[in-house]
């Protein structure tokens, strides 16, 4: 088995999770001797996702469950970078009021903010962190809505409309942070892809060398690389079809595959 000759030519690879390494539960056509084979040739690897449901520490635990070798620094989430972007520019903290997983609410908290869900406080603290979940009641909506509307500032962690599942797309951070914008007339920042942050994040934990960014998604990964200067392939196994990966231009993938295997393993 080998590298095909497009990935020999790259000294990094930065790879997408939902979508391009993994479906749900499953991971992608031969994914796992995708990355083997990637390591063997000493290419080294992040992984870079938007999805906030879970810690660094269990992305690495389901990689594993998955076959593919993986370490912690290996991983880079958005959670993470809304953590370090709170930090940089709440040094003093403040009150959050927190739309997202537990994973969310721990990175929020480790940033020095303090939560006001569910308080007096709710409609008025000073960011709205937004990020999906598989458990979102109208009343986080409405308490986000007021909030904004009082002045918090609105950090969403992507505009990734869905994401894929097995039994099809499920809604992602983007529409929320859409139902929103819509409702307050306000604009979230957002920290996740497109936005370079997690992507410059990755190569600074690589090094110098030459990468490429591996995805499904033309408005994050592709955009996203494109905002890092990076090259991007796309894979056809999340949202994106071939019609729509070959109509892409400025930028365009420097490849189109049908999975992370045929991308990266010769014949």
């Amino acid at each position: 088995m080998a590298l095909s000759p497009l990935l020999t030519t790259y000294d990094h690879v930065l790879l997408d999770l939902d979508g391009c390494v993994w479906v749900g539960d499953h991971s992608t056509r031969r994914a796992p001797e995708a990355v083997a084979q990637l390591r063997s040739a000493q290419k080294q690897i992040a992984f870079i996702t938007n999805d906030c449901r879970r810690t660094g520490e269990e992305y690495v635990r389901k990689l594993w469950s998955l076959g593919i070798r993986a370490s912690l620094a290996e991983v880079v989430t958005v959670g993470g970078a809304i953590q370090h972007v709170l930090a940089d520019r709440r040094p003093q903290g403040g009150t959050a009021y927190v739309i997202g997983s537990e994973a969310v609410f721990r990175h929020v908290g480790d940033a020095g903010m303090r939560i006001v869900n569910g308080t007096d406080l709710a409609s008025h603290a000073d960011v709205v962190v937004v990020a999906g979940h598989d458990d979102l009641h109208f009343r986080e909506l409405r308490d986000a809505v007021q909030a904004i509307l009082a002045g918090a500032q609105m950090l969403g962690a992507g505009r990734d409309r869905t994401f894929p599942m097995p039994d099809g797309p499920w809604p992602a951070t983007g529409a929320i942070v859409a139902a929103l914008e819509y409702a307050t007339s306000r604009t979230a920042d957002i920290v996740g892809k497109p936005d370079p942050q997690l992507f410059l994040t990755a190569l600074d934990r690589l090094g110098p060398g030459r990468a490429l960014a591996v995805g499904d998604r033309l408005d994050a990964d592709l955009a996203g690389a494109a905002a890092a200067g990076l090259d991007a392939a796309i894979v056809l196994t999340g949202v994106t079809s071939r019609a729509e990966a070959e109509a892409a231009q400025e930028p365009a993938p420097v490849a189109i595959a049908e999975d992370l295997a045929a991308l990266v393993l010769a014949g």
